[in-house]
């Protein structure tokens, strides 16, 4: 019987097919997963000595594949793994091996730290290369490679110092810095960081105190946060500090601790602008015996001034009375700043200077200064950027201490007084002005002469007369 012809047809076209296929299969059978796996070497001294230290692992993949490379100890059968299930595209490979493995503990051994990579130890090894392709075909190929002369010492870091686990970089004078201490028992590259939740590094610069960078001994490490070149600072929260060393072999050592940043921020100070008038409110009050402050002394304060500035070209005020000031300030950044004593309304004797009534510069601080033209020295009348009822306090017990803070965004008034006794004809009338100033730190260029001011002091009949040698005049000394 005669077949259709529409059936004949497609019986011929599965027949060609069929054939093509058996075709390919027998001309070109299918390729191996690896092909030309083989090492550049039997052996390898891996000691950094520049002489046969590495060996090239060189081997072709036809297809995708998933791709481990494992050494088995043939003493011990120890096995370390060099690779394990990295994922490989078609082509040729070629990899370095310098002995260098995942990282590992022996028996009876402990360190600080984590082991990230390791030498193998010195012996005979079975390297085994296993390709597992996307439709789990496996094919695995080996070869022999022995180790001599490794040098096999870990860059171990037994000593890894914090300065404090807490960091305010704001340049308070509280906490400002990190200081890290890290000993190398080996010269290494040693890098230190911190990094937050999302794996961003932030690195830390060695301070090079006679030691170059790497070698074995002690190495420190400081971070101010990038403040005191004008940057803000990372932002609040936990970090991990890690501190990593990898010698001329490849081991490499990590030791890791925590740091919590709190009040981090670039202070932003400054001495506001009056509604209308100066700047700086400068006037005149009588000097009472109630005002009088040393170190043992703390006298009444004035309270602070109201009304407007006075717009006078010239302030005359007689020789002993009291020169008052008035201003605003204003912290205009998103961290609080740090200030101290006297706080304001406090009355300095002209020759005093603000360690004469026990305050001390503290690095750190803000404060409000006052200068003339005959002052003994710059802004050596001082006082808080606040009243402390104006002011956060924040008892340190660690550092058994209490600090004051301006709140972020906040303003503040300022006000005190000097007792003007001496008269210098060569500077009558002189020019007194505020400043602001960021102890330890620097006195802002634009801060440093606000509000200038002519004052003039007229002697009073009371006062004794001119000293010809030096054209002072000299007030009659206080309860004289």
């Amino acid at each position: 019987m005669q077949l259709p012809k529409p059936l004949l047809i497609a019986g011929i076209i599965i027949a060609l097919i069929f054939v093509s296929i058996v075709g390919v299969f027998v001309l070109q059978p299918p390729s191996d997963l690896i092909a030309n796996a083989s090492m550049s070497t039997d052996v390898i001294t891996p000691n950094a000595d520049g002489d046969n230290d590495i060996a090239v692992l060189s081997y072709e993949i036809s297809r995708n594949a998933e791709v481990t490379i494992t050494f088995e100890n043939q003493d011990t059968g120890e096995i370390f793994y060099f690779r394990s299930g990295n994922e490989r595209s078609e082509g040729d490979y070629s990899v370095q091996f310098s002995g260098v493995v995942d990282g590992y503990v022996n028996e009876g051994e402990t360190f600080d730290g984590v082991v990230d990579r390791r030498l193998m130890p010195n012996g005979i090894y079975t390297w085994t290369l296993t390709a597992v392709g996307e439709d789990g075909e496996s094919q695995t190929e080996t070869g022999t490679l022995g180790i001599e002369d490794a040098d096999s010492q870990l860059p171990l870091i037994p000593a890894f110092e914090l300065s404090s686990e807490l960091f305010t970089p704001n340049q308070d004078g509280v906490r400002d810095r990190i200081r890290v201490n890290v000993y190398l028992t080996k010269p290494a590259d040693l890098q230190v960081y911190l990094e937050n939740q999302d794996g961003v590094r932030i690195y830390l610069a060695e301070r090079l105190l006679g030691r170059e960078e790497g070698d074995e001994g002690n190495h420190e490490f400081d971070f101010d946060g990038g403040v005191d070149d004008g940057y803000e600072p990372p932002a609040d929260g936990t970090y991990d500090l890690i501190a990593v060393a990898q010698d001329a072999e490849g081991q490499r050592v990590i030791r890791q601790r925590s740091v919590t940043i709190e009040n981090g921020g670039l202070p932003q100070m400054e001495i506001a602008a009056q509604a209308s008038g100066g700047t700086v409110c400068f006037d005149v009050i009588k000097w009472g015996e109630a005002y009088y402050n040393d170190l043992t002394t703390v006298g009444e304060k004035i309270p602070m001034p109201e009304g407007s500035c006075s717009t006078l070209e010239t302030l005359t005020m007689e020789q002993g009375d009291v020169l008052t000031f008035w201003l605003t300030m204003k912290n205009y950044g998103r961290t609080p700043v740090r200030t101290h004593g006297p706080f304001p309304g406090t009355i300095y004797e002209f020759d005093q200077q603000t360690n004469s009534l026990g305050y001390l510069e503290r690095d750190g601080a803000w404060r409000i200064g006052i200068s003339c033209q005959t002052s003994t020295s710059d802004f050596q009348w001082r006082w808080a950027i606040a009243d402390p009822a104006e002011l956060d306090v924040v008892e340190d017990p660690e550092l058994d201490d209490t600090f004051y803070y301006l709140a972020e965004e906040k303003q503040a008034v300022v006000w005190g007084g000097i007792r003007m006794t001496q008269i210098f004809d060569a500077r009558n009338p002189q020019n007194c002005w505020a400043g602001l100033i960021h102890e330890g730190v620097n006195v802002d260029t634009f801060q440093t002469n606000v509000g200038v001011r002519q004052i003039e002091i007229l002697p009073v009949e009371d006062f004794v007369d001119v000293d010809p040698e030096t054209s002072v005049w000299i007030a009659t000394p206080f309860g004289g």
